[in-house]
């Protein structure tokens, strides 16, 4: 499969359909119908059934989809099976709550360094015997820690020096929450998360979702 020829949207609706099937299958629910799955999720079957096909078939008609199986297949495709190592990088109120969010370790991303340049916080005793240690260090313990992500979540100044130093580390892919994009070399994986961009956009659609004709949610 070439993931180059995967739409990112559909990428990630797929992360929702995960979230989503997890919650059918602890409620018991072992079957459903791409009309049923796309209603729960606010989209046409016709866009779920699309996403899928880009991995193979799923599901039988007039049947459905078997919601553990289709888990463990999305799952698979996602590689959320894989425990990838993470480190967080700018422990203020974003990277601390980041850091005691146990969904992330649930979904497979384990949290083996926190890093700040704050001398206050080295020290500071974390979830998951980590301690927060400095950002002088990071290279070598993101090479001794087999560390392959590296989440930013300093201030926008400090976030392209925090991404030389994550990428110089070996670090393979990053989550940058900092609002500003970065630059990074060829081979790089970036996934840009603009918290604030959600927000307005959710204004622009309340602004004029109700009133205009043609503004979609």
């Amino acid at each position: 499969m070439d993931s180059r020829k995967i739409p990112k949207p559909t990428i990630k609706r797929l992360a929702i359909f995960h979230r989503c099937l997890e919650n059918l299958v602890i409620s018991g629910v072992s079957s459903i119908s791409s009309k049923d799955f796309a209603d729960r999720l606010g989209i046409k079957a016709s866009q779920v059934r699309k996403d899928l096909s880009y991995f193979g078939e799923f599901g039988k008609r007039g049947v459905g989809y078997n919601t553990e199986l289709l888990l463990d297949s999305i799952s698979e495709i996602l590689g959320i099976r894989k425990r990838w190592n993470t480190c967080i990088v700018g422990m203020g109120n974003l990277g601390m709550a980041l850091a005691n969010y146990p969904g992330l370790s649930k979904s497979g991303f384990v949290a083996k360094a926190l890093f700040d340049n704050n001398p206050n916080k080295i020290g500071m005793p974390m979830p998951n015997n980590l301690a927060i240690e400095s950002t002088a260090k990071l290279k070598e313990i993101v090479k001794s820690r087999n560390i392959e992500i590296g989440v930013i979540t300093v201030p926008a100044s400090a976030a392209q020096s925090t991404a030389d130093l994550l990428t110089e580390a070996g670090i393979k892919g990053i989550v940058n929450f900092a609002p500003i994009r970065i630059s990074l070399p060829q081979g790089i994986i970036n996934e840009e998360i603009d918290i604030s961009a959600s927000f307005r956009s959710l204004a622009f659609s309340m602004t004029y979702g109700s009133s205009k004709k043609g503004i979609k949610h």
